[in-house]
This record gives C-alpha cells, sequence and structure tokens, in this order.
C-alpha cells in the first residue's frame, strides 16, 4: 500500500466504525413512556427502600406510569410535605403517606393540566415509627418535587 492511500483507508475505517457505533447505539425506544422517582439520589426502581431523616425527592415523566413505594423513620406523630410540579399536559402525581399502623396521614394529588401546580401542609397526626411513602405517576409528562420532614 501506498503512503497516499494511508489517509483515505484510515478515513475509511474510521467512517465504518463510527456507522457502526451511530447503529449499534441507536434504540427504537428512545420514544418510549417513561417515570422516574428519585428519593435522596437514589433511583427508586423496586418498592421497600428504606430512608432516615429528610426526605428530598424528584421525579420525572414522559408520559409513563410509575407506583414506587418506599418507607421513612419518622420519630414524631406528623410530618411536614411539599410537592411541586412542572408539566404542560395530563398527567397525574399522587402522594399517599400511612402511618406505623398503615393509616393514611397524607393522600394528595396533582393533575398537570390544572392548578395548582403544587401543595404544602403538615400531614394528619398518626403513629410514629416506619412510615410508607406511595408515589404514583400516571401518564405523567414533566417533572417535579417532593419533600418529607419530621413535623412538629
Amino acid at each position: 500500500m501506498s503512503k497516499s492511500q494511508f489517509p483515505n483507508l484510515a478515513f475509511l475505517v474510521f467512517f465504518s466504525v463510527l456507522l457502526t457505533l451511530n447503529i449499534g447505539c441507536s434504540s427504537d425506544d428512545d420514544s418510549a413512556q417513561s417515570a422516574e422517582v428519585t428519593v435522596n439520589g437514589t433511583v427508586i426502581f423496586d418498592d421497600g427502600d428504606d430512608f432516615v431523616g429528610d426526605i428530598d425527592g424528584d421525579f420525572t415523566g414522559n408520559g409513563g406510569s410509575a407506583t414506587r413505594i418506599f418507607f421513612w423513620q419518622n420519630s414524631l406523630s406528623t410530618a411536614d410535605y411539599n410537592a411541586d410540579i412542572t408539566s404542560l399536559s395530563n398527567g397525574l402525581f399522587k402522594m399517599e403517606v400511612k402511618d406505623a399502623n398503615g393509616n393514611i396521614v397524607l393522600d394528595k394529588s396533582l393533575n398537570g393540566s390544572m392548578e395548582p401546580d403544587s401543595f404544602s401542609g403538615v400531614t394528619s397526626s398518626g403513629t410514629s415509627g416506619i412510615w410508607s411513602v406511595k408515589i404514583t405517576l400516571s401518564s405523567f409528562n414533566g417533572d417535579g418535587s417532593f419533600s418529607l420532614s419530621e413535623g412538629d
């Protein structure tokens, strides 16, 4: 092979590798609907994660749905809560909190196409201990955040 053919061969190899990587990394699932919930920096995949201390959660979706349940140590009988969404279309964010005895102390929802786009307050009084938190996203398109901390 002559030196003048080397640049053309290098370009052909580079282009072939680039084309292979592009085809190999492309996905028909790029437009698939999804929804994700993160608590204190941890993506929640399966139910049952445990947390102690303040809860700082985020969620995002592109039309997908998900329900995630995690457990939270609350040594008091109430919790302060807050949630806020940014969504331009239909879709639902729901937060349900149960106390250590399984009694619902909070059941609030936000609809992506309506005001208000946030809620906050103090839960009903419940039994201290391990509380369960269920976050549900239904056909949710957008993002948001939520928080929980031990009440007064």
